[in-house]
């Protein structure tokens, strides 16, 4: 099942604070949050460790950045959905665990339908250590603020997938015109990109480059 709220209604009934990380929701004025990995709508089908509560927790120094992204886009009716924020170490044992468990393959079709799970480590696109366990990483798509519709980038989140890499040569001009304004207005506000995957930024400078996390999302 999806959670998908907004970040106003979110930071209405959460605190803001959160150990070393804050609410995104509530720095982020009207900032989405479709986050995945606290329900069973991702690439393993049920909720991963660590996630309690379907919040965005990020450092305060990356959430004043993904606000500069939200106002710097507001201009052009866009705005941010966040599926990934800080994940605890634990979430990322999770993950990896599950690659290494050759009998579950329920969400292949959906997630990574043309890559051999016994491939994914290899590829990348499951590691033993992850950025976003340090608390300034986000994983994140465009939406029209008028209705809340996502900006078409020529494959879902979390596609293990070719495809998924940003300057992938397939793309519609339409799909490739989208990864761009994503990678330019979150480049602008200092964060850097991960070519491998559109979706995927870390700040540059952030707080905590060599401190991976383990508290729980809740």
């Amino acid at each position: 099942m999806r959670t998908v709220v907004t970040g106003l209604a979110l930071a209405a009934s959460q605190p803001a604070e959160a150990g070393p990380f804050v609410d995104a929701a509530g720095i982020v004025p009207g900032l989405v949050l479709d986050m995945r990995y606290a329900g069973s709508d991702n690439f393993i089908g049920r909720p991963i460790a660590g996630y309690e509560a379907p919040r965005c927790l990020l450092t305060p120094q990356a959430a004043r950045a993904l606000a500069a992204v939200q106002s710097s886009l507001a201009p052009e009716g866009l705005g941010l959905k966040v599926f990934d924020c800080y994940r605890p170490r634990r979430a990322v044992a999770d993950f990896a665990a599950w690659a290494r468990d050759p009998a579950d393959t329920r969400m292949k079709a959906a997630y990574y339908p043309r890559t051999d799970k016994a491939d994914l480590f290899r590829l990348g696109y499951i590691a033993e250590r992850s950025s976003h366990s340090r608390g300034s990483t986000v994983d994140l798509t465009l939406v029209r603020r008028a209705d809340g519709a996502e900006l078409d980038m020529g494959t879902p989140f979390d596609l293990f997938d070719e495809a998924s890499a940003t300057d992938f040569s397939g793309l519609t001009p339409a799909q490739a015109r989208n990864r761009r304004r994503l990678r330019d207005a979150m480049i602008r506000a200092g964060f850097v990109p991960y070519a491998q995957e559109w979706w995927h930024f870390t700040l540059k400078g952030e707080p905590f480059p060599d401190t991976a996390f383990d508290q729980p999302v809740r």
